[in-house]
């Protein structure tokens, strides 16, 4: 197994890759263990992803987030903001 530690040249290049897939990894301590991460964000860097520019014509086609706020759930501005109230009650 390699101990050799990873080039800077990896380095620099595993910081270029992370920023184009959108993503992190894990500091590499071998030049074996930099090269799978290369290879691993080359992988997520040749996906397709979506850009916010793409919903700009349509913002209803936007993606919800589980823990975003709906459309309702919130009434007010800055610090005056509040919850709005259940319409009903849950069920018991």
């Amino acid at each position: 197994m390699s101990s050799n530690p990873p080039t800077p040249r990896q380095l620099r290049y595993l910081r270029s890759l992370a920023i184009e897939s959108g993503t992190t990894f894990t500091n590499p301590s071998t030049s074996r263990q930099a090269s799978a991460e290369i290879d691993r964000l080359r992988r997520l860097s040749s996906r397709p992803r979506v850009q916010d520019t793409d919903f700009a014509e349509d913002p209803e086609r936007r993606p919800a987030y589980a823990t975003g706020q709906q459309p309702g759930e919130v009434y007010g501005y800055g610090s005056s903001a509040s919850w709005q109230r259940p319409l009903h009650k849950p069920h018991p």
